[in-house]
């Protein structure tokens, strides 16, 4: 057995542990800020390239549609050519894709190269998780993916103000190759990462194509339904997702290492545990995304004070997110989640019924108890979702993860696009949809506290605490 593959068994030893948590903070705090940081930009993109605002729209679009569809194939291969290869490669592409981003003199070029970046993204994003469980040992599990939460959640919220503040003393370009010097620092620190033992099986060329498929009609389906001016044509395009989908999961009903982890999804405690945060990044993007629109239309807020409204979110957010990642290594994430859920709805609710002429301070911290809630939430689940898979299926488990929250997120935000265009989607009903499913969530968080749930057989727990069991 090659070094590499001893200490990943439970983490890295010190100082490389910590240069490899850097390597993994930085990535994937680029991939996020990255796919997020061109909103800012869409108007003065669309003057530059002379296009419409309906087609500039397609340059965010474009990268959240190819990482969705990318990530569990490419959590698939990177089991079986290596987690850290897999990971510098996605950084390499995602480095000079973002390069190239800034020579983009047309639309189409800017589209190619965007979804050069989505794959990058996906590459390493899909393999982030199961890194993260070799860096760490498995006592600390919880408190890695707390920090990764945090990274993940900050850098979302960050992303409209880099863009901002890059976008005030430069071209738009700049937006995109600002970020190059910290991918390539991302990509040094990068060998420190360990690298497990990868797995010689071929690779399903055709189970990834079709996973590929259903996920990309399916949200593209959705999308356009609610975009678009042809619901029969929508409607074809989700159906046809649907069936693509139905042959792919029983196909993959006879693979042993499945592109799509039904393996793992057929063990109540990770199939509630995958709902759980499916409806809770629905419950979160629909808060955030409709906030914006109830603060201007209906309180008079300006753009600055729409995002001063905001910001005790994450800023609650990072506080809370590597706490209950710790204590998710002592209490059981049944009982953290269904508390954060707990928390959550009772935020949603105060914001859902604020007074009729609300202040800061009614706003703020109604937002902060709500961001607390949800990372509360999100790390310990994700500790369970990862800790509590076979270690040779933690690829496959980190790229459910992430899959599940940009589903979730997209979900969300075609969610508010309906809700706006019916009319109501600027008042009280959105936090009301949100603490719906924040229920849902915490149902299925404190569901995983029942001894048959709780306590699987002991072949199916792996990285679990003595006398816990999964959690």
């Amino acid at each position: 057995m090659q070094p590499d593959q001893i200490s990943a068994a439970d983490g890295l030893p010190k100082p490389r542990r910590f240069v490899a948590i850097a390597a993994i903070s930085a990535g994937t705090a680029l991939t996020i800020i990255d796919g997020g940081i061109a909103t800012v930009a869409l108007p003065t993109i669309a003057r530059d390239l002379n296009v419409g605002s309906s087609a500039v729209v397609t340059v965010v679009t474009v990268y959240q549609l190819i990482l969705a569809m990318a990530l569990l194939p490419f959590s698939g291969l990177g089991d079986r050519i290596g987690l850290k290869r897999m990971y510098q490669y996605g950084q390499l592409l995602f480095t000079v894709a973002t390069l190239l981003c800034f020579f983009a003199k047309s639309l189409p070029f800017l589209l190619v190269v965007r979804a050069a970046q989505a794959l990058g993204a996906a590459a390493a994003l899909s393999v982030s998780s199961a890194l993260i469980r070799s860096i760490y040992p498995t006592k600390q599990l919880g408190r890695g993916l707390g920090i990764n939460s945090v990274v993940v959640s900050s850098s979302a919220a960050l992303a409209p103000t880099i863009g901002g503040l890059v976008l005030a003393i430069a071209p738009w370009p700049w937006v995109f190759a600002s970020a190059v010097p910290f991918a390539i620092a991302s990509l040094l620190l990068g060998r420190a990462l360990p690298e497990p033992r990868k797995h010689d099986e071929p690779f399903d060329v055709l189970g990834a194509v079709m996973c590929a498929a259903m996920i990309g009609l399916v949200i593209g389906g959705a999308e356009s339904a609610v975009h678009g001016d042809s619901p029969i044509v929508s409607a074809a395009i989700v159906l046809t997702g649907v069936v693509i989908g139905w042959f792919f999961v029983k196909r993959e009903q006879g693979e042993t290492k499945p592109i799509l982890p039904i393996d793992l999804l057929a063990r109540p405690v990770l199939a509630l545990s995958a709902i759980g945060a499916y409806t809770a990044f629905i419950a979160q993007m629909t808060l955030l995304l409709s906030t914006p629109f109830r603060l201007t239309h209906a309180y008079g807020f300006s753009a600055a004070e729409v995002g001063a409204a905001i910001a005790p979110w994450p800023l609650a957010n990072m506080f809370v997110a590597p706490l209950s990642g710790w204590l998710s290594d002592r209490y059981p994430a049944g009982l953290l989640g269904g508390i954060g859920m707990g928390v959550s709805i009772c935020a949603l609710l105060l914001i859902a019924y604020m007074p009729a002429d609300p202040g800061y301070f009614d706003i703020a911290w109604r937002m902060a108890l709500c961001g607390s809630g949800f990372g509360m939430f999100m790390a310990p689940n994700a500790r369970l979702i990862i800790g509590s898979a076979p270690r040779e299926r933690a690829a496959a488990a980190g790229g459910l993860v992430s899959t599940v929250r940009l589903v979730g997120q997209t979900t969300g935000a075609t969610l508010v696009a309906a809700l706006l265009a019916m009319g109501v989607g600027a008042g009280m009903t959105p936090p009301l949809v949100a603490a719906g499913l924040a229920l849902v969530a915490g149902l299925c968080s404190l569901s995983r506290l029942r001894p048959s749930i709780r306590n699987p057989p002991t072949e199916e727990t792996q990285d679990v605490q003595p006398a816990q069991q999964t959690r």
